[in-house]
């Protein structure tokens, strides 16, 4: 605690402790009040002014240290000044008192409350943002929520000020109505405990939920106006209809069947999605064949002679393509339909929020989940449209010749992901990135050493340069190579360069598809990403639609969407009696580059832009047995907790087999386990997997009780007889 609150706490508890000293309640009782009624009175004739402003403090004190006998003081508010001025001046007195209770426990507890339970407040805290007024309201209007409790609760809440001021003056004017009214016959009254009869409170208590029956209401109105330009079917042919075969339409469409719910899965393309045919699975089978080149290199280091073998980019090529075929009875229609799935070949045209349109057939469902999926972005690059170009998703059919020279733009994980696995197949690369460095998501050190190793491997790699336009020769019909035919035109600041190519490769990200499948129509709002606006139940504006995966975000990952598709066919099948928030607390991401850079939760980038403490453990991989016998001594682990606790806030692994060495410190995080288990978890030795334990332990020995090392040495001394 740092001194500033730790004065405002001490000035807060003596003022408390002042209070009962000197025994202050005596004058905030029944009897006291009434007896002194008549006196108090006349002196509030005669200094009105002064009274006023006395009271006015005493009252904010009063409520600021959530003492009690604030009903007391609003009694007296009404009998001495009368039901007018006593309202208004107990209406401003209770509210600036409520604020500054609200501001010094945000001030004392937000912080640490934020940094030990963040992830868990942070769901609750969205809702606050969204509707925190409703709420405010309601727990002002209910006599029995004890408002020195909402005080505290809302400290630790985002709400504004303002916000805060004026709802809770608006909120508590009813009771303090009653109070005032019942004050203005103070003589009459035998006891506080009867101001509030039980009819009073069960009234005061159905207004305090007249906000949210309100919220209710208006939102159910807005819903039948959205709903009204079309018919609502009287009976559906199926519970759910999902739009898309890939990671998230597959994962939703199965669960839905596995509760044996009728349900219909609509591709145009092919099962399986991006990730079987275009993404996860082609670029991985390319990058086994890169680092089969990349050990062939290192012979000489293992004791072999140096391998003569040549790449054969078709030979490779088609291995891509068999693995493909491989997997794909995985994904296939036979397989879901085996399922219970219905597998719909052919284009999707959503007619209305219960309607989809196919092959000519209309199909009716109680809910839809849309699952389209993205594809590549393609930039405003001027002369793009007269030069042929790669993308992540046409490279696969397009690309069966090595280029004599490949042009990559973009640094990010797809862009270094190709980069450098067509660089060790012999192919010539220069990949362009606009940030400073490669990963720009990453920090700053685990882009250096990626970078490192990438020019190594004969990436020429080119950051903070911004693409300016493009160009193509003319083609030679004499058959010979020529010149490089692509010309890229970069600039940075003052300087400018032009590069050449035979092949252009754009990895500039990925753009939702929401066009195409009648979607706009509906005028479904979009994200500041393109992505299709959901809630946290991924639910677009119109209740039967849902939408999951890359098209929804926020996360473009496999694993990503088919979280996402638990949540979305529960959702559906269960809505409206039940629904569950969809929870991306814990998501890893990986990116399988050599050196492999894998992470979960925060690193230090996000971390000082979000202004969340942390303390920093790291281990370097050169210090592992396995990474030793293994000749992959490169990389590192490191994670952030919470300063002075185990508790893991993220963490980053650099190095071989990162993603899978990962999925350790996924587990500890989704569980709420901290680095002290995993330091008591034995592992098998010697595995990369002993990392995880190795790092434990240095946050172990960086939190070793040191004051009581001196007194365990003198208890060993003592052991010993010396």
């Amino acid at each position: 605690m740092n001194r500033q609150r730790l004065l405002l706490l001490l000035l807060i508890l003596g003022l408390i402790a002042t209070f009962f000293a000197l025994d202050l309640g005596r004058y905030l009782s029944l009897a006291e009040l009434q007896a002194r009624q008549v006196q108090l009175s006349a002196w509030v004739q005669a200094h009105f002014l002064e009274a006023a402003l006395l009271y006015l403090l005493i009252y904010v004190a009063s409520t600021a240290l959530s003492l009690p006998g604030a009903s007391l003081l609003t009694l007296a508010g009404s009998a001495v000044f009368g039901i007018g001025w006593g309202l208004l001046l107990v209406s401003f007195a209770s509210t600036l008192g409520a604020t500054l209770a609200m501001l010094s426990a945000r001030f004392l507890l937000r912080d640490w409350v934020k940094a030990r339970f963040g992830d868990k407040l942070a769901q609750f805290e969205q809702g606050m943002a969204k509707d925190g007024a409703f709420y405010l309201l309601s727990l002002r209007l209910i006599p029995l929520f004890p408002f020195f409790l909402v005080n505290l609760l809302m400290g630790l809440t985002p709400i504004s000020i303002s916000t805060y001021f004026w709802v809770s003056q608006l909120g508590m004017l009813p009771g303090t109505f009653v109070y005032v009214l019942a004050g203005s016959e103070l003589a009459t009254l035998t006891s506080t405990g009867n101001i509030l009869s039980p009819g009073l409170i069960l009234a005061l208590t159905l207004l305090g939920l007249m906000p949210l029956i309100m919220k209710k209401v208006m939102t159910q109105l807005a819903l039948r106006r959205l709903h009204a330009p079309y018919q609502k079917p009287a009976r559906f042919d199926y519970n759910l209809l999902v739009i898309g075969a890939g990671a998230g339409g597959l994962v939703t469409s199965y669960i839905a069947a596995a509760v044996k719910a009728r349900v219909a899965l609509i591709e145009q393309h092919k099962m399986g999605g991006d990730c079987l045919n275009t993404g996860c699975v082609p670029s991985k089978a390319l990058i086994r064949s890169a680092r089969f080149a990349a050990q062939q290199r290192r012979a000489a280091e293992f004791g072999f002679s140096p391998s003569q073998s040549r790449t054969d980019f078709a030979a490779v090529m088609a291995r891509v393509a068999e693995v493909i075929k491989q997997v794909e009875p995985h994904d296939s229609i036979e397989r879901y339909q085996a399922l219970g799935v219905e597998c719909i070949q052919g284009q999707a045209h959503v007619i209305s929020p219960w309607e989809v349109e196919v092959n000519g057939l209309r199909l009716t469902s109680r809910h839809i989940v849309i699952a389209t999926g993205a594809r590549p972005r393609v930039p405003n690059l001027p002369g793009l449209a007269d030069v042929p170009y790669l993308t992540s998703d046409n490279l696969w059919r397009e690309l069966r010749e090595a280029p004599r020279h490949l042009l990559v733009l973009g640094g990010g994980p797809i862009g270094c992901e190709l980069a450098q696995s067509l660089a060790l197949l012999g192919i010539p690369v220069t990949l362009v990135e606009l940030a400073d460095q490669l990963l720009p998501r990453e920090d700053p050190e685990v882009a250096a050493l990626l970078r490192q190793q990438m020019e190594a491997d004969g990436v020429r790699v080119l950051t903070g340069w911004r693409a300016e336009r493009v160009h193509s020769l003319p083609q030679t019909d004499d058959g010979q190579a020529g010149p490089l035919p692509i010309r890229l035109h970069l600039r940075r600041d003052n300087e400018s360069l032009e590069l050449a190519g035979d092949q252009l490769l754009l990895a500039l990200g990925r753009v939702a598809n929401v066009q195409g499948f009648g979607l706009e129509a509906l005028a479904l709002p979009l994200s500041p990403d393109g992505t299709l606006a959901v809630d946290e139940y991924l639910a677009t504006p119109y209740p039967s639609l849902l939408a999951v995966g890359d098209v929804a975000g926020p996360y473009q990952f496999t694993h990503a969407a088919a979280h996402q598709g638990w949540y979305a066919a529960v959702n559906a099948l269960l809505s409206p009696f039940k629904r569950f928030r969809a929870d991306y607390r814990v998501i890893p991401a990986a990116t399988y580059t050599s050196p492999e850079v894998a992470r979960v939760g925060l690193n230090q980038r996000e971390a000082r832009i979000r202004g969340i403490p942390f303390e920093r453990t790291r281990f370097d991989m050169a210090e592992l047995d396995r990474a030793i016998t293994d000749g992959e001594r490169e990389g590192f682990v490191e994670v952030l907790t919470v300063p002075g606790k185990d508790r893991i806030l993220g963490a980053t692994i650099v190095g071989p087999h990162a993603g899978e060495r990962l999925a350790e410190f996924v587990l500890a995080m989704r569980h709420g386990l901290g680095l002290r288990k995993i330091l008591a978890t034995v592992h098998a030795y010697p595995t990369l997997m002993e990392g995880n334990k190795y790092l434990a332990g240095e946050w172990q020995r960086a939190h070793q009780p040191t004051r009581l090392l001196p007194w365990l040495a003198r208890f060993h001394r003592w052991r010993r007889g010396a």
